[in-house]
């Protein structure tokens, strides 16, 4: 876990997943992690899913204009409509700004 310093920039993507395509999705997801972590400003990422295909993922960026430049990036925008045709049923996106940031680990 990583503490992210405030005024850390946090880009949450609540998302429902259709059934098609699961190796795609997975293959596409795993790529774009990649990449998203060799972009400017790159902090982090959190993703979770449930079972009934609800998930999130939270990436954290350094400044607005770095989570800005990884919404325009050219892959990330081909996959992200892939997503909107094929992969999810619904999304939500929101963009905060981390005030207060602290890990706890036994």
């Amino acid at each position: 876990m990583t503490v992210f310093t405030k005024g850390t920039i946090a880009v949450i993507f609540c998302a429902r997943r259709t059934d098609a395509d699961d190796s795609g999705y997975a293959d596409a997801a795993d790529r774009m992690e990649k990449l998203a972590a060799l972009q400017s400003g790159y902090r982090g990422i959190d993703h979770a899913r449930n079972a009934d295909g609800s998930g999130i993922t939270i990436s954290y960026w350094a400044t607005d204009d770095d989570a800005k430049a990884w919404r325009d990036n050219p892959e990330h925008a081909a996959i992200r409509e892939t997503g909107r045709g094929k992969w999810y049923s619904s999304y939500s996106l929101h963009v905060a700004r981390v005030e207060r940031s602290y890990d706890w680990e036994k």
